[in-house]
C-alpha cells in the first residue's frame, strides 16, 4: 500500500510544509490570524472549516500566490515570500494543485490538458515521454478511454479526476486539493476519496486537503486541522479533534456530518 504514514507526530518525520504565526487580511477582513502549521512527508492533513474561513487562501500563500502580511511559510525548508521568482517556479513544480472546479481548459481536449503543464515546464521533452506520462496518470484515475474527449463531455467527477491527474503529471511531492468533493453526489464524493488515498499511496505524496465535507476529511486524513476565527481552533486525529467541547468545533460537527 506504499508508504502510509501511521503516526505522522513523531518527531524523526520529515516537514516539507511549515507555517508559523501566519496572518493575512484583505482590507480590513482579517482572514487568518497567527496560524501555525507541519506538514510531514507522505502524510494526508485535512483542513476543515466554514465557507469563507480562510482555507483557500492558506493554499494561495503556500504556493507564492498570496504574500503574508506577517509570519513564515516554508516549503522544503524555502521560505516561500523571500525567494526569486525563479526558485518559486521551480519550488511550484514539487506542488500539484487540484482546484476546486478542475480548471481544465475547455477547448482543450484531455490529451492536450494533460501534455500542457509538461511541454510548458520542461522545453526538451519529445512527444514519447509526453504520452507515455499522460497514458500514466490517466491509467491512476481509471479513465484512459477517456484521453480525446472534451470537457464539456465529461461528468462533474470525472472532470475532478482529470485535474487531480494534470495536477499528478509532473510527479509532485506535495499535492493540495482545494474542495476536492464540492459539488459532487454521495457515490462520486467516495470515489474521489479513495482516489485521494490511492494517490497517497501510490505516489509517496504529503497532502493538504482543503474541505468543508466531514467525511471526505475522516476518510483521508491523517490528521486533522479545525480553522475557525482565522486560527486551528484544534489539530489531531479526527476523534480526538471532534470530541473538543468548543461550541464551535461541535456545532460544524452537528450541521455537516452524515454518518
Amino acid at each position: 500500500m506504499g508508504s502510509f504514514v501511521s503516526d505522522p507526530e513523531k518527531e524523526k518525520l520529515e516537514t516539507v510544509i511549515s507555517i508559523e504565526g501566519l496572518y493575512k487580511s484583505f482590507d480590513d477582513l482579517q482572514v487568518l490570524s497567527g496560524i501555525d502549521l507541519i506538514l510531514h512527508r507522505q502524510e494526508n492533513l485535512t483542513v476543515l472549516g466554514r465557507s469563507g474561513s480562510g482555507k483557500s487562501v492558506l493554499l494561495k500563500i503556500i504556493t507564492g500566490l498570496l504574500k503574508p502580511d506577517k509570519g513564515d511559510v516554508y516549503v522544503f525548508g524555502k521560505r516561500v515570500d523571500k525567494i526569486s521568482l525563479t526558485e518559486l517556479n521551480s519550488l511550484r513544480l514539487r506542488i500539484g494543485f487540484s482546484f476546486q472546479s478542475g480548471a481544465l481548459y475547455d477547448s482543450m481536449n484531455v490529451y492536450q490538458n494533460l501534455a500542457f503543464p509538461l511541454t510548458m515546464n520542461y522545453k526538451n521533452i519529445d512527444r514519447k515521454e509526453v504520452k507515455r506520462s499522460i497514458e500514466e496518470v490517466l491509467d491512476a484515475v481509471a479513465l484512459s478511454e477517456k484521453i480525446y474527449q472534451m470537457p464539456a463531455d465529461l461528468s462533474g467527477g470525472q472532470r475532478k479526476r482529470i485535474g487531480i491527474a494534470r495536477a499528478l503529471i509532473t510527479k509532485p511531492e506535495i499535492m493540495l486539493y482545494d474542495e476536492p468533493t464540492a459539488g459532487l453526489d454521495p457515490i462520486t464524493s467516495v470515489e474521489i476519496i479513495d482516489l485521494i488515498n490511492e494517490v497517497q499511496h501510490k505516489y509517496n505524496t504529503s497532502s493538504i486537503i482543503i474541505t468543508h465535507d466531514l467525511t471526505c476529511a475522516k476518510n483521508t486524513g491523517n490528521r486533522i486541522a479545525m480553522l475557525g476565527d482565522g486560527k486551528f481552533l484544534q489539530v489531531g486525529k479526527f476523534d480526538v479533534v471532534f470530541s473538543s467541547n468548543d461550541e464551535r468545533i461541535k456545532g460544524f460537527y452537528n450541521y455537516n456530518f452524515i454518518q
